[in-house]
């Protein structure tokens, strides 16, 4: 679910946090890094929950509409086809994946049920909700395609869900693009004969990221020093106190993948970097950072010093 954007972002926020040297303990700042990149899995597990409290929501609604004093024949006879949509019963029947919203103590719709209030009213205000609900029978492909296109239009956009989402937990705003986007993935791609782990996904895609996250880390802080005065000699023109903070946490964790992943090619490393600048830090970051990179690499490569290997000659 996770790609190594996030991950480097995930790690710049956290050395950015980082106020001690090299010669300091950081097993706590490594211990924030990896749970809040294990907490994205709870974000994605409390969107996932969001569309089980849907199809419930949907069931209260009828049996509700149903029981009325003066009930319609047709809110006597309704139209089930969202409470039997095949993709939201595929979830809310799921054992394993109630076992670990359950493990993971995932019930937030429980006590802040309005958020889902929210999010159903405005399914059934939807057009996409009328042209669904035009008729009576259904197909797996229909019933996905629906889910696919309340969550793109209606869940993933809604600024009430983003608020809540942002008071909960604040950087599950910089994880929301990626969750969404592995929600969806999941979501037109699912299989009527889909498996009960489907809709678990791994949170990295093999172990080589999730160590990749904390090398990435512990090697830009053990050798910031280092990295600094590679830095310094490359910024002699500029006043340190004209270059942002943030860029020089970029520039360092940049430096660190050249001089200590040879796996990982020069070309990758420079453009995730000058892309996490041009969103997280200054409008001119992405050239500053791109100049001294640029300097830096034509200085190894002159001097033969580059260290890259295998895929990381690329």
């Amino acid at each position: 679910m996770l790609n190594r954007r996030h991950i480097r972002i995930k790690v710049m926020q956290t050395i950015y946090s980082f106020k001690g040297g090299e010669s300091d303990s950081f097993d706590k700042e490594q211990k924030f890094l990896l749970h809040s990149l294990d907490n994205i899995y709870n974000l994605y597990l409390l969107l996932i929950s969001l569309l089980i409290e849907i199809q419930k929501k949907s069931e209260d609604y009828l049996d509700k509409t149903s029981k009325k004093h003066l009930a319609t024949k047709e809110e006597k006879n309704p139209n089930k086809k969202l409470v039997n949509n095949e993709v939201l019963l595929m979830l809310k029947n799921n054992v394993l994946l109630q076992d670990e919203l359950e493990q993971r103590k995932i019930s937030n719709w429980d006590l802040d049920s309005e958020y889902v209030d929210v999010i159903f009213r405005e399914i059934l205000a939807s057009d996409l909700y009328a042209q669904y609900m035009q008729t009576k029978t259904t197909s797996f492909k229909e019933d996905r395609a629906f889910v696919v296109d309340i969550f793109s239009d209606i869940i993933a956009p809604n600024d009430k869900l983003y608020d809540y989402l942002e008071d909960k937990n604040l950087t599950w705003i910089d994880d929301l693009p990626v969750v969404n986007t592995a929600i969806l993935k999941l979501l037109r791609k699912v299989k009527q004969d889909a498996l009960a782990t489907y809709f678990l996904p791994k949170l990295y895609k093999d172990l080589d990221d999730k160590a990749y996250a904390i090398e990435l880390f512990k090697k830009t802080l053990l050798n910031q020093s280092k990295f600094g005065e590679v830095i310094k000699g490359k910024t002699q023109n500029w006043d340190s106190e004209r270059i942002a903070s943030l860029d020089t946490v970029l520039l360092k964790m940049a430096i660190c993948e050249i001089q200590k992943f040879p796996s990982i090619p020069i070309k990758v490393t420079i453009n995730e970097y000058l892309e996490i600048a041009k969103e997280y830090s200054t409008p001119k970051s992405s050239i500053f950072i791109n100049g001294i990179l640029d300097k830096l690499v034509k200085e190894y490569q002159e001097t033969d010093t580059l260290n890259k290997t295998g895929r990381g000659l690329m």
